[in-house]
Formats: structure tokens, sequence, C-alpha cells
């Protein structure tokens, strides 16, 4: 018989963008940490107080507008502690007063539910993820069949390349993500699937993942992604 998980996580759907903001909730102190809150804002607040949650703390995956235009919003309510990567509050010109600053690897408790901190740079310089339990809560590094764009400021499609190949090596195949947008046919999917479906995780090299990502993905994929059998990706 399988141990009850100690935490949940709460999604919700917001914005333009298609934006998932997640809600982990530990259920020993029913302290919260709010993961890229932005969009609208009130639906975020009234899913925590519906749960009996305390917001205690703020993740940013990375420091683009779409995903940080609610923390001063939740911050009127909440007393909470905003948590970045170093290298992600070096490169966010806006970045507020005193965060906790991370490096990849460290452990932020929430209650009791330990949350680990990947550093994934690629879509900007200090971009992270977040693996809880089974769960890995992957931003605008790692879509469902998809992957960051690398072409805006601080994106870097070499730094993507070396990211994803050490999460494909390194993650649990049974590895749940949960990305940052709902870009794809699925909402969630394994890191298993993602191997198998993900044309980004299809390169053996990083020149020909750059040209992919750079030069051809855009002009001939849209969305909703759909799964890919390697060897299909320019096809």
């Amino acid at each position: 018989m399988s141990a009850i998980q100690p935490f949940s996580i709460h999604t919700l759907e917001l914005g333009p963008m298609e934006n998932f903001i997640y809600l982990i909730h530990d259920h020993a102190t029913n302290r919260a940490a709010v993961v890229d809150p932005a969009w609208d804002v009130p639906r975020v607040l009234a899913l925590a107080e519906k749960n009996g949650m305390q917001i205690t703390d703020i993740l940013l995956t990375h420091s683009h507008h779409d995903h940080i235009n609610g923390i001063s919003e939740v911050l009127e309510k909440y007393d909470a502690q905003l948590h970045l990567m170093k290298a992600e509050a070096q490169f966010w010109e806006g970045c507020l007063d005193m965060p906790t600053q991370h490096h990849g690897g460290d452990t932020i408790t929430l209650g009791e539910t330990p949350i680990k901190t990947l550093h994934t740079p690629g879509h900007t310089p200090g971009s992270a993820c977040y693996h809880v339990g089974n769960d890995l809560i992957t931003g605008d590094t790692l879509f469902v069949f998809g992957c960051g764009r690398c072409d805006m400021r601080g994106g870097d499609p070499e730094q993507m390349y070396a990211t994803l190949k050490n999460m494909a090596d390194r993650l649990p195949a049974g590895t749940l993500v949960r990305p940052g947008h709902n870009y794809a046919e699925k909402t969630t999917v394994t890191m298993e699937e993602q191997l198998e479906g993900n044309p980004f995780m299809h390169f053996d090299n990083g020149d020909d993942f750059t040209r992919y990502r750079m030069h051809y993905h855009d002009k001939h994929r849209d969305s909703p992604y759909a799964p890919v059998c390697k060897g299909e990706e320019m096809k």
C-alpha cells in the first residue's frame, strides 16, 4: 500500500497566453507555495481560501512578464517569501527587494513538503524547475511535446539543449511534467512520454537542435502540440 502524499498540487489556467499557475499545498501545515502568479490573482487567492491554504511562498520559474505580473497582488494579501534562481535575479531588471536566491539543487521546505530546485537555463539564464515528489513544474523550460523559445533576451539554444539532455538523463521515466503553458493536446505527460514524443528531446547534437529550435520549429509546427516520432522532426 503506497503512502499518502504529504502535498497536493492545484492547477489554474489563466490569461491570454494559457498560463498554468500552480498552488503546492502542504497538508500538514496548510502552507502553500504559488508558482508563477499571474493574470487573474483573485482566482488564485480564492482557490487558496477555499482549501484553507495560507500562501507563504512564491516560486518563480523565470522572470518574464506573463509569469510574474501577479506577484504584487499576492503580496498585498500574504506576507510570502519570493524564491528564484540567483542567475535569474541578476538577469531580471525589475527584481523585487530581498528575494531568496537559490542555486540548482537547493531544497525549499514548505511545511513537511521538500521542493527541490533545478537550474534549467536556456529560455532565460536563471530558469528553474521545481521537483516535488514525482511532479516536476517546468515553467517555460519544458512544455508537453515542446520547449521554451530561445530567441528572446537571455535565451540560449545551446544551454537549452544541454538542459534538456541533463533532464532526460537524470529524471526518472515516471516523473510527471507540469508545464508553464497549455500548448499541447495533453496538459501533463511523463518524462518517458517526453522522450518518445517531444522532438526537442530527440537530437543527438547541439547544432541540429539549434537549427530546429531557432529556424524550423516555429514555421512548421503549430499548437496544440502532438507527439512527434523520433526521425520525423523535419517532416
